[in-house]
């Protein structure tokens, strides 16, 4: 990224007018819906009936990328043009710095329902503090520990035996994700996932170094690794996902332990796919395009930022719902 050495007044190119985000908008409120009818489908789906909710979230999702892909492509065409000032490049920095700042309270939020659950509710239906009469009314003989490997519902015998609030059947999973339920620790795949995304917020700094020392060789070749372990990374959480609904019986139907397991590991791992992604495309047009040079290299600056972001949280998330 060109820095700006003068506070003189600059001319400040100023794009034509562009429909690109109200389809970005589109695409992203249609793939949300669809993504969360088939969680909804999940749960509480009828088998006999089929629904749009694959297909709404696909067309969504595709219609989303493709804008977002006209829409960089024509701000890098600007950019090789020289129409950017050094104050719009200052302007691409503040508004990455808030994007990942609404990223920052969106895992916020998820690790609040985790906090939540954990120290609130779950105690307080097990019977303690305020919840003991509660406990006795609705969930006699519910125990509360974590992570719950029984629901309240199994405890008074299932959803028809529910008394109220009777959404839906759930079944807790036989196992665990944790440490401690993990056969051996060179067989448990989170450990090996958070050594895999460390190591690749190294390479990816090492690779920053290489364009800052206008190294394109050295840049290219870490670039590339951060992109394999990128990809490494989510092979491992799909098996991790295989493992846990094919042999531990953790599901989004286990309750709120495999809900909040599954929303947090998830949303994570998506956030992976697109940190990889956007690794990806700056490889590309460093490999393919000949672009980025020392002191003009914001696409691939903006992205390390955020695969340093997914790296921390995924250090808070491996502790907090994987240790801890």
């Amino acid at each position: 990224m060109t820095s700006q050495t003068s506070t003189e007044y600059e001319k400040y190119y100023v794009p034509d007018k562009s429909k690109m985000a109200v389809f970005a908008t589109i695409g992203l409120i249609l793939s949300i819906y669809g993504a969360a009818s088939i969680m909804n489908d999940m749960t509480f789906g009828d088998p006999a009936k089929s629904t749009n909710s694959w297909s709404i979230f696909l067309m969504g999702l595709f219609f989303f990328i493709a804008t977002l892909f006209a829409w960089f492509r024509q701000a890098i065409r600007e950019n090789i043009a020289g129409m950017n000032s050094a104050q719009m490049k200052k302007s691409y920095v503040l508004g990455m710095f808030w994007f990942i700042f609404s990223e920052v309270m969106f895992f916020f939020a998820f690790f609040g329902v985790l906090f939540y659950v954990r120290t609130l509710s779950g105690p307080w239906l097990g019977g303690e503090g305020d919840g003991g009469r509660m406990n006795g009314l609705l969930w006699e003989g519910f125990e509360f520990s974590w992570p719950m490997m029984q629901t309240p519902q199994e405890v008074v015998g299932g959803a028809a035996a529910q008394p109220i609030a009777n959404n839906g059947s759930f079944t807790s999973a036989h196992t665990s994700m944790s440490f401690a339920d993990a056969k051996a620790w060179y067989m448990w795949l989170p450990l090996w996932n958070t050594i895999i995304l460390l190591t690749s917020s190294f390479t990816c700094h090492v690779a920053h170094m290489g364009i800052l020392d206008g190294n394109k060789k050295k840049f290219n070749l870490w670039l590339g690794i951060t992109v394999a372990l990128g990809m490494i990374f989510l092979v491992v959480q799909v098996y991790e996902y295989y493992e846990a609904y094919a042999h531990f019986g953790l599901t989004l139907n286990s309750g709120v332990y495999g809900s909040t397991f599954f929303m947090l590991t998830g949303f994570h791992g998506f956030h992976v796919f697109m940190g990889m992604t956007m690794l990806l495309i700056q490889l590309l047009r460093s490999v393919a395009g000949g672009q980025f040079t020392a002191d003009d290299h914001f696409g691939f600056e903006a992205s390390s930022w955020y695969w340093h972001f997914v790296d921390v949280v995924w250090v808070f998330l491996f502790l907090f719902v994987y240790i801890l």
